[in-house]
């Protein structure tokens, strides 16, 4: 989930950017501090974007930079467990795919791709299944739910698990397809349940 937060901190203006844009600078600096973190509270900052209330220069003994306060606008993602995610499959590997969803990755381990035995073709490379034709690969837009979450301190260390067997869930074109044979079978047998008319 995507969240925005107003935040408050100190950043140092080195002298070399005395004379720029100190809007342009303090920006520039807090996202190059603060982009790609993990926070626990808030999740993996995403953008920094709108500082404003920057204060006047502080100089500290031995320090040429001036330290300025500033609020800022946060934009941070916090997945959270049983939130439907849309992603991109980024890498498929035997024991299942990976899924871009946001900022980060979640493994869709084999067995929660779909509710069919599906093999693992290296050379497509393709999750394939015999029975339906159902096949998934790299670059495949889906709907995934998050099963679990283990927020670590970076993005590559924190690990999301992911499952597409639900209904209304996986590769866009199952779910098309899927929504196509439910209205086939909505209709079938509409006339079978028809009293016979008075004399």
């Amino acid at each position: 989930m995507y969240k925005v937060y107003t935040v408050s901190d100190v950043f140092k203006l080195p002298p070399e950017h005395f004379a720029d844009n100190l809007e342009e600078v303090a920006t520039d600096v807090l996202r190059r501090k603060y982009e790609g973190l993990i926070d626990k509270q808030m999740g993996v900052i995403v953008s920094i974007f709108g500082v404003s209330d920057i204060s006047d220069g502080m100089i500290y003994p031995g320090d040429p930079s001036t330290h300025h306060n500033a609020r800022f606008k946060v934009l941070t993602y916090m997945p959270t467990v049983d939130e439907i995610v849309a992603g991109e499959v980024s890498e498929l590997v035997e024991f299942g795919a990976f899924v871009r969803i946001g900022p980060m990755e979640g493994l869709v381990h084999v067995s929660q791709i779909a509710n069919d035995f599906l093999s693992f073709d290296k050379k497509v490379p393709a999750f394939i299944s015999k029975k339906t034709g159902k096949n998934l690969k790299k670059g495949d837009a889906v709907y995934a739910k998050i099963s679990t979450v283990s927020m670590k301190k970076t993005v590559k260390d924190s690990k999301i698990a992911l499952t597409m067997k639900p209904e209304g869930l996986g590769k866009l074109e199952w779910i098309a397809a899927d929504a196509r044979k439910g209205k086939r079978d909505d209709g079938k047998g509409g006339g079978g349940g028809r009293g016979r008319g008075k004399k």
